[in-house]
């Protein structure tokens, strides 16, 4: 058995007396104590340089407390994930320059000392254990070791590179707060925590991976937020089993709740006012260390189509936006698939001039309605999907460009008909407007699937297939709310914040079935009313 496995071994059950010690396959008896630290200073820095392969980010500075008695002591750190500054002016400064060490009784004394007195640092911790140990090291904090304690020190000292706080750049807003989330999790949390000043703002931290260790934070609003969906989160976390968590997209495809369906039921978003917006819902968020998206739960179909500029306009305009948006949603999904229908299975609804000029225009087209669309859907998502990857200073102008190109080459081709290119782009088009990019996802590929049943039953393979779309709707749900609540079930005191949006003052109540304690979110007498008369 190697050194790393016996430093993190499982400890083993207490033997019997006079029953002899167990051998490992290496012939070395098991021992317990392998997973604390060592009174010996060599061989605790010994064991971390072995443990790490002797990396060369591993700092490991010694020095020498008091002369008389001797005390040495070494610090531990990782290069680029500590803050410099803050090693040396409030770590290394204070111990080579304190000389009150000097009249230490004892080396245990000493220690105490440093931990409780000498040390000017935020959070200063005991470690006794590797695990421990190497948990705290590699998240950026300086563990101190003293030769002879069977211990060692861990100060907070985490820092390294960080991106700065930017303005959001997948869900733009043309009023209200720019700020975005960055990979920093501590970031992450005090832009929310400025946004909401209350103890009542709780944090939980849960660590994911088996060899990432990804440290994750789940914040709610105590007394807002439902206690079983809290209860349900955090089965949910504890549940999950992996290697990794790179991104808070593993996360998420983890605590869904239906695995096979193409609707996402977890909310990311990556802005910050949008997230305290959620929390004073009774919703609760999952921030994971190195994304700089957050998720938010339970997530409702109609959140998709709201943008934070709702909000920060007037209700009518707000109402007028959404309107817009459910309109948008279904063209994109059923755009393609109803002209495939109408010029294939139901010519007599056009009328008789359109028709002539589409017969036309398709007289020469080799290939039936369907695979005309089909084609040229396919090659507007290879557009699509090289614009994303190309780099940003040409895959917009090789998007336009291409799309302008291949779109005349195959009219004057005759492959295809202008009407079909026609719909193509504004279904593409619409589809970008959808305020939410995984939903966005969604509505490509049900456009398929309804061109598709277009293409072999008509109007009536496409409500078919809308009426299979809204029974999967219900039927889903996330973290036990239904996903198309306040729709349905149909709930009518919580329908002002749906398609409609009500006035603020209006909006006295959260939704029930997200927040079922402390519903009343504002007090009464908020109408906006003219100056009173004082007589004057």
């Amino acid at each position: 058995m190697g050194l790393v496995s016996k430093l993190f071994a499982k400890p083993k059950k207490k033997k019997k007396k006079n029953q002899p010690a167990t051998k490992d396959t290496s012939g070395q008896a098991n021992d317990i104590s392998r997973r604390f630290l060592n009174n010996d200073l060599s061989k605790n820095l010994q064991t971390i340089l072995n443990t790490t392969g002797n990396s060369a980010d591993i700092i490991i500075r010694q020095i020498d407390l008091a002369d008389e008695p001797p005390i040495k002591a070494a610090l531990v750190m990782v290069d680029g994930l500590i803050d410099d500054k803050t090693v040396n002016e409030s770590i290394i400064h204070t111990l080579l320059n304190d000389y009150s060490l000097q009249e230490a009784v004892s080396i245990e004394k000493s220690f105490d000392y440093l931990e409780k007195k000498l040390l000017p640092i935020t959070n200063v911790t005991s470690v006794y254990d590797w695990n421990d140990l190497f948990g705290k090291l590699l998240s950026g904090e300086t563990i101190i070791f003293i030769d002879g304690v069977e211990k060692a020190l861990s100060t907070s000292t985490r820092g390294g590179e960080k991106r700065a706080v930017s303005e959001s750049k997948n869900e733009v807003s043309l009023r209200g707060p720019k700020e975005a989330f960055t990979e920093s999790m501590r970031t992450n949390t005090s832009l929310i925590r400025s946004r909401i000043k209350n103890p009542n703002l709780w944090i939980e931290s849960f660590q994911i991976g088996k060899v990432t260790k990804t440290d994750i934070n789940v914040m709610y609003m105590k007394g807002i937020a439902n206690e079983k969906i809290v209860k349900e989160v955090r089965k949910r976390l504890k549940r999950i089993d992996i290697d990794q968590v790179p991104d808070s997209g593993f996360i998420e495809q983890l605590i869904e709740e239906k695995t096979y369906t193409i609707f996402p039921t977890v909310y990311h978003t990556e802005r910050p006012d949008i997230v305290a917006a959620n929390l004073m819902e009774g919703k609760i968020a999952i921030i994971v260390n190195g994304s700089p998206f957050v998720l938010t739960v339970p997530a409702l179909f109609i959140e998709f189509f709201q943008a934070a500029d709702d909000y920060y306009a007037s209700f009518d305009i707000s109402t007028g936006l959404r309107f817009l948006r459910v309109l948008i949603f279904f063209i994109s999904i059923v755009g393609p698939a109803t002209y495939v229908a109408v010029t294939t299975y139901h010519q007599e609804m056009i009328p008789t001039l359109l028709i002539i000029a589409i017969a036309a225009q398709r007289e020469a087209v080799p290939f039936p309605a369907y695979v005309e669309a089909l084609l040229m859907e396919t090659t507007f998502e290879i557009l699509r999907e090289a614009g994303v990857r190309l780099p940003k200073a040409v895959g917009q102008a090789v998007s336009i460009v291409g799309a302008l190109v291949i779109g005349q080459a195959a009219i004057q081709a005759e492959i295809v008909s202008p009407a079909m290119v026609i719909v193509v782009s504004i279904t593409a088009i619409a589809n970008f407007a959808t305020p939410s990019f995984s939903m966005a996802i969604s509505t490509r590929v049900i456009r398929f699937g309804l061109m598709t049943l277009a293409a072999v039953m008509g109007f009536y393979g496409i409500i078919t297939g809308l009426m299979m779309m809204t029974l999967h709707l219900c039927s889903l749900r996330s973290f036990g709310v239904p996903y198309m609540e306040p729709l349905a079930p149909l709930m009518i005191k919580n329908m002002g914040d749906t398609i409609i949006r009500i006035p603020l003052w209006k909006m006295k109540s959260r939704p029930k079935l997200i927040s079922q304690k402390n519903i009343i979110r504002q007090g009464d007498n908020q109408q906006p009313r003219p100056p009173e008369d004082n007589g004057s």
